[in-house]
C-alpha cells in the first residue's frame, strides 16, 4: 500500500480519496464502491475521518469503513438494533452494539440490501437524537 500524501486538516472527503488511492488494489475498488452506495442511500450523509479511518454518519455514526490485508470491514454502530433480513451482517455478530459487514475479494454486495440498512440506520440515528 503507498503512504498517502495528506496533510492535517484537509477534508474528511479528500482523506478517504486520498485513502482509496493509496489502497490500489480491490480493497481500494471495495471501499470506493461502498462510499458511493452509501452516498445513493443517504445523500445528507457526512464524511468524516476519526481513528485513521473513514466514517459515515447522519445524527451520529452510521458505519466505519475500516481496511485490512483480506478485508473491507463496515462496522455500523448500531447495528445489533437493525433488521437484517438480507443477512449482510457476518461479522461482529456477538457484540451487544455493533454488527460488521466483512467484504473480501471478489465479494459482492446486494446494492438494495445495503442501501436499505444504511437507510434503517439514519434512521435510526435520527430517532435516537430526539
Amino acid at each position: 500500500m503507498k503512504k498517502s500524501a495528506t496533510t492535517p486538516g484537509e477534508s474528511p472527503s479528500r482523506l478517504i480519496d486520498a485513502k482509496i488511492k493509496a489502497l490500489d488494489d480491490w480493497r481500494g475498488k471495495t471501499l470506493s464502491h461502498v462510499r458511493a452506495l452509501i452516498k445513493q442511500a443517504d445523500p445528507e450523509v457526512v464524511e468524516e475521518w476519526k481513528w485513521s479511518v473513514p466514517v459515515w454518519s447522519h445524527d451520529g455514526i452510521i458505519c466505519t469503513g475500516e481496511t485490512y490485508k483480506r478485508a473491507v470491514k463496515l462496522t455500523f454502530a448500531k447495528g445489533a438494533s437493525l433488521e437484517d433480513p438480507s443477512g449482510l451482517f457476518n461479522s461482529s455478530l456477538d457484540g451487544k452494539v455493533r454488527r460488521a459487514i466483512d467484504l473480501h475479494e471478489g465479494d459482492e454486495i446486494d446494492a438494495a440490501a445495503f442501501k436499505t440498512l444504511i437507510r434503517a440506520a439514519a434512521a435510526l440515528n435520527r430517532s435516537s437524537a430526539r
